[in-house]
């Protein structure tokens, strides 16, 4: 006679079985999201089929203008780094929230991951690569953290930097608390945010001292 498992019994594995499927559709919901993402973002920028005349174009990109051939969805980005060769444009989410690829556009930040390329056709892009002043002179905010040492792996150094002189252009002797909300768009994997602010204060100093001189 085959033994009847009782009611409290089969429900509670009938919960797991849910619970365990549950999770397993999330998880391969996930994937199959995140590779959906990664190969229509492929399709996107390798499969255009306009000609490649049509998609030259100009860039103004540290003070000098610079040939790159862009597909029409291709973010700045991934020009920077791939088309141009100027890496310290990182790369970290891709979706505008970490602000390791924030660049400044008509001295404004903006997340470069986030930005068409062909909408920055008549606009002047500084990189990291384009802070310091062509006889190797550091800008006051690099020099700070210099000063300071003010990164551990320095993977959302770039970012960090670019966003503090964007924001000291409109706001050059900010309190600690104000320069702290005027990065809070970037973060930082090592979580040494009271070190990169102290180096982000140091460089403001060292921009008013430019200033004064």
């Amino acid at each position: 006679m085959k033994e009847e498992i009782p009611p409290s019994e089969r429900e509670a594995t009938s919960l797991r079985l849910s619970r365990r499927n549950f999770i397993k559709g999330v998880i391969g919901g996930g994937v199959a999201a995140s590779s959906a993402h990664y190969l229509f973002r492929a399709s996107s920028l390798l499969g255009e089929s306009s000609a490649p005349g049509d998609r030259l174009l100009t860039l103004n990109v540290n003070g000098q203008l610079r040939r790159a051939d862009v597909m029409k969805q291709e973010t700045l980005a991934w020009t920077l780094r791939y088309k141009l060769g100027l890496t310290g444009t990182k790369l970290g989410c891709d979706r505008a929230e970490c602000g390791a690829c924030t660049v400044l556009i008509d001295d404004v930040p903006h997340y470069s991951c986030s930005v068409l390329t062909h909408t920055v056709r008549n606009k002047k892009v500084v990189t990291i690569e384009g802070l310091a002043n062509p006889d190797g002179t550091l800008h006051p905010v690099q020099q700070g953290v210099i000063d300071e040492q003010g990164f551990q792996c320095a993977f959302c150094m770039s970012g960090f930097i670019l966003s503090a002189v964007g924001y000291l252009k409109t706001h050059p002797n900010p309190t600690r608390a104000e320069l702290a909300h005027g990065l809070s768009g970037n973060l930082c994997r090592c979580q040494d945010y009271d070190k990169i602010l102290t180096a982000m204060m140091r460089g403001a100093e060292n921009l008013r001292k430019v200033s004064r001189a």
